[in-house]
């Protein structure tokens, strides 16, 4: 079995592996059942890639999405692997080549999507082809608990056990009854081995706001990132067309998604969003899962998701290329009485009604956090860690006062009015406001009118809302909304604890940090900029999206690294043997402004590492072409000879004679070794 090291540098242009993926790729590598849990933008693919290239025979790939399984083939086939998809997207011609690399037993990696394994044809088809392996992505979709349940993913079990052949499964969200699931449906109740990764994304920037005219928090957001790819997650298909069109009317490359569109124009819009470099798609939660996009750069939420577990997944479609990535939830009274409506309201028997409300909470409570998002987020998925230094907390920590007071008005303010109304009129108590409403009701003879003017109307809003956070008080669907206390809220009613509250939160609803972070310092950025507008025209010129020619994180990393020569550019990551020969020259050429003119040979060298052996060689190669004395006759080796000795490096005469042959060994073999043995 081949070790993964060299295929990891040669084919994918990495020198390290990330965290937690090298004891994957090795146990699905030695035919291991895996199960792994990883983080969205963690590097599952590679998980399942690189040991379909250390095994014998064809990996088949179970996948959801079409246009994810072409993006993956794509980008492999840029690598030099030889893999392909079966896909209703096919053309005849893509179809047939397949076929043909199956029958030439050539083909490493075969896409199928599961509604093929339901086709006689398929299964036959899988049956006579040398099957090594089965992935499984996006594994979860097994799971009748899972978020994205579909059927065909029920006959993968069967599919494992016609092959007789390992499995590898692969997902970013399952909770422990999904994982119970994923192992009885895919392994046959045998235990796999399991991986259950940190769920941390360091380089993804967390923020909160408060909803304060969100369309233009949104738009201030978008603003300070303009030409960076993003996504705006929306709540209705409404909202999805509205802010789209207001960011394009702001001067954004803009469009809307959600499941009423044509299937047609949702693949359009697709395709756009993988080769389109800063494009912005206001979106329903419906856009998303397969993005396989590495360098979107933000994500917003006009809204506020349902739960963490949406909210993570969400959020963890930015940045997997690992490079920066910015976030920003806007949320507001609105979406807190929305959501418990919907719970409430939810046919779901009363036990997962119950459990959806403590999701909720849990959302909330990371809103409303008073210290470190990231670890209040962690800390959900059983994860400690310390404060991150990359949240907007940890940027501008808040300022805390002692709510206990105010809590406890507006708490005697919805008791004396039976908990039959919502926060404006409370409010308007609070405030001793003389309005029509509370005359008719006599509720300015309670004795809460007027109690609260020490805050003003906006300050008593965030702290309603704060309130709800924290789930001291919620609407009730019965009351039309109306505002009840719930059990957590009477410890303080009675004095019995104390509440504080964020200061910044009752001031004003908080900027969201509107200064975009820089991918690259401000003397690096313009050569950022040229080397984006290369990579856009080459994806152009071959109708695939930029990062399948490299990611952001290759260029970021070549613009500050302005490597000089190929044996440099080998070494920026994300740039392998096949690309550095494909593009290598090109994106040297805009870097030092002349391309360097090398031999196919040479370039190899620089690709696996012996660059400068290959020049040591060529050196001591012209200075005895016509032997020691300079009068004979005229003697070298090929380029392609030179790279191998660069490569093999034989280390005896012996040796450099069976490689070289016996007269080039007489006249270079001894300067040769010289070369070798001083290189180490």
């Amino acid at each position: 079995m081949t070790t993964p090291t060299p295929l990891l540098r040669d084919v994918f242009g990495f020198d390290a592996f990330r965290p937690g993926q090298e004891e994957i790729v090795e146990a699905v590598a030695r035919g291991d059942n895996v199960l792994a849990i990883m983080p969205t933008g963690g590097g599952k693919s590679l998980c399942f890639q690189l040991p379909a290239l250390m095994r014998q025979g064809v990996t088949v790939v179970v996948s959801p999405l079409i246009a994810l399984m072409r993006d993956q083939v794509r980008a492999l086939k840029e690598a030099g692997v030889a893999a392909g998809a079966l896909t209703s997207g096919n053309t005849d011609e893509e179809t047939a080549q397949v076929h043909d690399q199956l029958a030439q037993g050539t083909l490493k990696l075969l896409y199928l999507a599961p509604e093929r394994l339901a086709s006689v044809s398929a299964m036959d088809m899988l049956r006579r082809i040398d099957v090594g392996l089965i992935a499984v992505d996006e594994a979860h979709c097994v799971s009748q608990w899972g978020h994205d349940f579909r059927p065909d993913y029920l006959r993968i079990g069967d599919l494992r056990a016609m092959l007789d052949v390992p499995v590898a499964a692969f997902t970013a969200t399952a909770d422990a009854e999904t994982r119970e699931e994923i192992v009885q449906k895919l392994f046959a109740g045998q235990t796999p081995t399991t991986f259950l990764r940190g769920f941390d994304r360091p380089n993804i920037h967390l923020a909160f706001a408060a909803k304060d005219n969100p369309r233009r928090q949104i738009l201030a957001f978008a603003g300070a990132r303009k030409g960076r790819s993003g996504i705006v997650y929306c709540s209705t298909r409404a909202k999805t067309e509205s802010l789209a069109d207001a960011l394009s009317r702001d001067g954004h490359n803009a469009c809307f998604y959600h499941g009423g569109m044509d299937a047609e124009d949702r693949r359009a819009v697709e395709t756009r969003f993988a080769r389109e470099d800063g494009l912005i798609v206001a979106a329903t939660v419906a856009f998303g899962m397969g993005v396989d996009k590495p360098d979107i750069r933000w994500v917003a939420h006009a809204d506020l998701p349902k739960s963490i577990e949406s909210y993570y997944q969400e959020i963890g479609r930015a940045g997997r290329d690992g490079a920066p990535a910015e976030t920003l939830t806007l949320y507001g009274p609105d979406d807190i009485r929305l959501r418990r409506t919907q719970i409430d309201e939810s046919p779901a028997p009363p036990e997962r009604r119950e459990a959806d409300h403590g999701r909720l909470n849990a959302m909330l409570g990371l809103a409303e956090a008073l210290g470190c998002r990231r670890q209040d987020l962690l800390a959900y998925f059983g994860e400690e860690s310390d404060p991150c230094g990359y949240c907007d907390h940890c940027d501008r920590p808040p300022e805390l006062f002692d709510g206990t007071t105010p809590v406890r008005k507006a708490l005697s303010a919805i008791l004396r009015t039976e908990e039959w109304f919502g926060a404006g009129h409370l409010i308007d108590i609070l405030l001793g406001a003389d309005t029509e409403k509370i005359r008719a009701r006599g509720h300015d003879r309670l004795p809460t009118y007027g109690v609260g003017t020490e805050l003003d109307k906006r300050e008593w809003q965030a702290v309603f809302r704060q309130m709800m956070g924290r789930d001291l008080i919620r609407p009730d669907p019965t009351r039309h909304g109306a505002l009840k206390m719930t059990e957590a809220a009477r410890p303080i009613l009675r004095g019995e604890a104390e509440i504080q509250l964020r200061k910044d939160a009752v001031k004003a609803a908080s900027a969201a940090r509107a200064e975009a972070k820089a991918l690259v310092s401000e003397e690096d950025a313009p050569l950022l900029a040229a080397l984006k507008a290369k990579r856009r025209s080459l994806a152009e010129q071959q109708s695939v999206p930029a990062y399948v020619i490299f990611p952001d994180k290759t260029l970021i990393e070549m613009a500050e690294r302005r490597p000089a020569n190929l044996d440099q550019m080998a070494r920026v990551g994300g740039v392998g043997a096949k690309k550095l020969d494909s593009y290598g020259a090109i994106f040297l050429k805009v870097i030092n402004g002349a391309a360097e003119e090398a031999h196919p040979a040479r370039r190899k060298a620089a690709a696996n590492g012996s660059g400068d052996v290959y020049d040591a060689l060529c050196a001591a190669q012209a200075r005895l072409s016509r032997g020691e004395d300079g009068i004979g006759k005229p003697l070298s080796c090929s380029a392609t000879l030179l790279a191998k000795v660069a490569e093999v490096r034989p280390d005896s005469e012996v040796a450099m004679e069976r490689l070289l042959g016996e007269r080039r060994a007489e006249r270079f073999g001894a300067a040769f070794l010289d070369v070798l043995r001083t290189a180490g």
